[in-house]
């Protein structure tokens, strides 16, 4: 079905409780694990309703965040999702505590049972007046970078439109257009420091509710960390540290020469080539056709997936004023339907939601024909891995989008991908400090923030603007915000994207069986068990980003 004309009705939440009121106690009455299994059938068919109806309001919303109706909406969930996540715990813990839990894990798996344990540890009905008050700040804040109004070159932008100037084939108006950027965040840099510092108390409230010191426990649960700890994570970013920041520094010093310049500035951070970055040659509507053409080639089952996105109109993807800042793939269950949502700004970054988005989207796809649902529910780091990994995939097809500045957008995702890492590090080391102290006051964090910078980008040089010499860069990351600890996985996920990409080189159909294999077993296994079954190295693995590193000079001589 075509998304326009996918019905949307309220969710009654308390018919929805009186469903899973009954269903919870037909598993306690069951008299066998295959009873129960065709209980949690039912619970698949009401919360594929529910979850539907949520994810349609969602996207209406973010396509125009001025939308009174989808606003009350949303405004809605916020409130009730905390207290719809109770009866999903209390039917799980139901499940979770079955004396046919053998035969249940033979059924859905073992993840699926991890899982469970985890979101006991992280819900409780106790959390859900603070759950619905996050709710309400992250909302403030997504409003309010969505509502940004930048007067920049005649016009009247928002962020997202303001990319193609602060990537400018011309200095001064990157320069400018930064600046301009900058302005508005140190303008409205109390409301973000006020939000953000209750965002932080409020989550500590929460965490010390379920008996945890801080929330960094609280958020590992909840983010599904069910095979590494916070461990293995500071393991991996001291790897980062000792052999890619001197890598990626030396990308950044052989982009300063192929630009010509003297010295990089913070706004030269996004620049790679002195006649401006490699930007898609087509419209809007082109990049899709050649997105169709290109994943009608790559496999047969890459075919099915971009035809079915395609014919349902399953992507809102053109920029405009109001609409909410960034880009995701989303699922909406009913329909077996992946949901692609961009801001299109005529940079490379148009032809990224292709290849990236359409990742999660093909993988989203897959393990949607799978009829058991806690095989979608995959953690963040493999979610990121099928889509970071699509981004290397596409390389043979780039010419259909960029002609004849091909080889520079290759040239240009590889030094991306490779100088992110240290970035998303650095954010992820941030959030591990300020949730260790709670209790640091706004210029403190943004002291802590200035000095990761100094340790995973030393080049970096922001002149004399006050703004982010002062370390308020970060406030422009909305997943610091909205998604706590979320940023790690993209880091773990280009370690084993770059994996792929050596592969492939070596051996393209290899490499994409391997990758079809990983979409496959999606969330049947646990991610570090996954990625050894496909081949790859585990990024917390010592040694892993030092053999990666070896292996791409070859690309950067």
């Amino acid at each position: 079905m075509k998304f326009q004309d996918m019905p949307y009705e309220r969710v009654d939440f308390q018919q929805v409780e009186k469903e899973m009121r009954e269903l919870t106690a037909a598993l306690g009455r069951a008299s066998s694990g295959e009873e129960q299994f065709q209980i949690h059938q039912k619970y698949y068919d009401l919360t594929d309703r529910v979850d539907t109806m949520i994810t349609i309001a969602m996207i209406r919303f973010d396509g125009n965040t001025e939308d009174s109706f989808y606003n009350g909406e949303q405004e809605f969930y916020d409130e009730q999702l905390p207290a719809y996540s109770n009866l999903i715990l209390e039917y799980q813990k139901q499940l979770y505590d079955s004396p046919y839990r053998a035969y249940l894990e033979e059924k859905i798996g073992p993840v699926a049972f991890k899982n469970m344990e985890l979101m006991k540890k992280s819900m409780d009905e106790k959390l859900i007046p603070l759950m619905q008050e996050e709710n309400a700040l992250t909302m403030e804040y997504d409003k309010l970078i969505a509502g940004a109004k930048i007067s920049f070159d005649g016009k009247e932008l928002n962020l997202s439109l303001m990319r193609p100037y602060t990537t400018s084939r011309d200095r001064q108006v990157r320069e400018d257009a930064s600046r301009a950027m900058t302005d508005f965040f140190s303008q409205n840099g109390a409301k973000l420091d006020e939000i953000y510092d209750k965002l932080v108390k409020n989550r500590t409230a929460q965490a010390r509710a379920m008996g945890y010191e801080n929330y960094l426990e609280l958020g590992y649960y909840r983010m599904n960390r069910n095979c590494y700890g916070k461990d293995q994570v500071e393991r991996f970013r001291r790897q980062v540290k000792q052999d890619l920041v001197p890598f990626a520094e030396r990308l950044h010093e052989r982009r300063r020469e192929r630009l010509g310049l003297d010295h990089l500035m913070y706004y030269d951070e996004n620049v790679y080539f002195p006649e401006g970055n490699p930007a898609p040659s087509g419209s809007p509507e082109e990049i899709l056709a050649s997105g169709w053409k290109m994943y009608s080639e790559l496999s047969p089952e890459t075919k099915e997936f971009f035809t079915f996105m395609r014919d349902n109109q399953l992507f809102d993807v053109m920029g405009r004023k109001n609409k909410k800042a960034g880009g995701y793939m989303t699922y909406l269950p009913l329909y077996h339907s992946p949901f692609i949502f961009a801001n299109f700004n005529g940079t490379s970054g148009d032809v990224d939601v292709i290849t990236h988005e359409c990742g999660h989207a093909f993988q989203g796809y897959l393990s949607g024909k799978d009829p058991i649902r806690e095989h979608s529910n995959i953690t963040m780091e493999t979610a990121e891995t099928h889509s970071m990994s699509m981004e290397f995939f596409a390389e043979k097809w780039i010419p259909l989008f960029f002609g004849d500045r091909a080889a520079d957008y290759v040239n240009m995702h590889l030094e991306d991908a490779v100088t992110f890492i240290p970035y998303g590090c650095m954010v992820d080391e941030f959030q591990h400090i300020v949730y260790e102290n709670p209790d640091m006051t706004p210029a403190e964090r943004k002291t802590a923030w200035r000095m990761l910078e100094e340790e995973y980008k030393p080049h970096l040089d922001y002149g004399d603007n006050r703004f982010l010499n002062e370390g308020g860069y970060w406030q422009r990351q909305s997943h610091i915000y909205d998604s706590p600890l979320y940023y790690i996985d993209y880091c773990l996920a280009q370690t084993c994207a770059l994996q792929y990409k050596v592969k492939m080189d070596a051996d393209f159909q290899g490499a994409w069986e391997s990758y079809l294999q990983l979409c496959r077993l999606s969330a049947s296994d646990f991610f570090t068990n996954m990625i050894r079954e496909a081949g790859l190295d585990s990024p917390f693995e010592d040694g892993c980003l030092k053999n990666i590193v070896e292996k791409l000079e070859k690309y950067v001589k």
